[in-house]
């Protein structure tokens, strides 16, 4: 048996990566601040500058990272660099980009990322409409933990909300954001609180 000993006074340092979509995100920046995530947000890492002054103005260092093109190296070496020895994991809220399982080493901290939930799956560009097309019953969310083999790391916590035929491909995508939120902060503060146990493929949560 392999355990750890930590003084839970002291609070988890996150970074915590974005995209142009800032609803995870403000999400957990104003969780934060009102008390209900023990962490410390040392940083959020983005590769748009949209939401810079939004997280600033809660008093959390921003840092603008361009990651375009077929070739990642340059970019995830600057995020790197950031990283190194100031942060205990990350949290990827809606950061629509690849980690690379050469990051993933690197960064050497566990990497907690959020995505939507269907069933069937609609992969790419417009998922909603696609969802709306097809008539879904259920929209979700689920957490997991970041491994090279692409949203098949082990699994935090999951929700779902139903939904209906007259609800807009619109209303569809407002719901499903309310529920990736809801998924992504019990995730983070189930890991920050030690609650979370990797086994394999698997967790177990003490929730």
């Amino acid at each position: 048996m392999e355990f750890t000993l930590r003084d839970l006074s002291v609070p988890k340092r996150v970074a915590v990566f974005a995209s142009k979509s800032d609803h995870c995100l403000l999400d957990l920046l104003w969780r934060h601040r009102r008390g209900q995530l023990p962490v410390s947000v040392a940083m959020v890492i983005s590769n748009h500058p949209d939401t810079a002054e939004e997280v600033r103005s809660f008093g959390i260092p921003f840092f603008h990272v361009p990651s375009a093109g077929a070739d990642k190296s340059a970019a995830e070496e600057a995020q790197l660099q950031l990283l190194r020895g100031n942060v205990d994991f990350i949290v990827l809220a809606r950061y629509m980009q690849i980690l690379s399982a050469e990051f993933i080493e690197r960064a050497g901290v566990p990497i907690i990322n959020i995505h939507h939930s269907f069933l069937p799956a609609f992969v790419g560009a417009g998922p909603y409409a696609k969802a709306k097309e097809r008539g879904v019953k259920l929209v979700g969310a689920t957490a997991h933990y970041v491994t090279e083999n692409l949203d098949e790391g082990p699994i935090i916590e999951q929700d779902v909300v139903r939904v209906s035929h007259a609800d807009t491909a619109a209303e569809l995508q407002r719901r499903g954001a309310d529920v990736e939120r809801a998924v992504l902060s019990r995730a983070v503060q189930w890991h920050a609180e030690d609650r979370v146990i990797r086994h394999g493929n698997h967790t177990i949560v003490f929730a």
